[in-house]
């Protein structure tokens, strides 16, 4: 049931907002450069890798030795705009009808981070991953990663299409608000680099 939800949905929305993605690209495109969707390994169901796509929201800008700048520096008005409004999220809805994520589920993560997980941490990897998630609704970026990884694993424990419709409809709410975008002090999130053994 929720593979054919993901389905029909995802289908729907990418016929229905096909005009918008368009028009987005070429924004992008004339702000940013070339190529206009952003594409990343990332860790699926039982962290098998797919190509995850989005709109790029960031420039390709390097320092005087050719390391990448800070996300801050790199991340511009219009990518700022794109993501607090979640439209760089939606090239995932062709990732979604793939079958490599769901429209809920845990957020699919960086590859570097798998080692990093603990035994419970690393079960957020039992389901698909998706658009938006548990974790999303409650917080986001606001979250520490120990609350994200357990509001991920709680899904994984007790999902339910009427929890996953219960996500979708917050998720509407949370990006009206753009609630959650970023963490205090990041332009983003920082990253993940392992929960302190205790």
């Amino acid at each position: 049931m929720k593979r054919l939800t993901d389905i029909a949905i995802a289908g729907s929305a990418l016929l229905l907002l096909l005009p918008l993605l368009i028009v987005l690209s070429l924004l992008i495109r004339s702000k940013m450069g070339s190529p206009a969707i952003f594409r990343q390994v990332r860790p699926g169901l039982d962290g098998v890798p797919f190509e995850m796509l989005k709109f790029r929201t960031m420039r390709d800008a390097v320092d005087g030795h050719g390391a990448q700048l800070p996300d801050a520096d790199r991340l511009t008005p219009f990518g700022s705009f794109l993501r607090s409004t979640s439209l760089d999220e939606l090239p995932s809805l062709w990732n979604v009808l793939k079958g490599d994520m769901s429209l809920v589920g845990p957020r699919p993560l960086l590859m570097e981070y798998l080692p990093r997980y603990s035994a419970e941490q690393a079960r957020r990897h039992e389901v698909r991953p998706g658009l938006t998630g548990w974790a999303q609704v409650n917080g986001r970026n606001a979250l520490s990663w120990e609350e994200k990884f357990a509001l991920d694993v709680w899904y994984v424990d007790n999902r339910s299409m009427k929890l996953d419709l219960q996500i979708l409809w917050l998720t509407v709410l949370k990006v009206l608000q753009r609630d959650g975008i970023s963490a205090d002090g990041e332009a983003t999130m920082a990253k993940f680099q392992g929960t302190p053994k205790s």
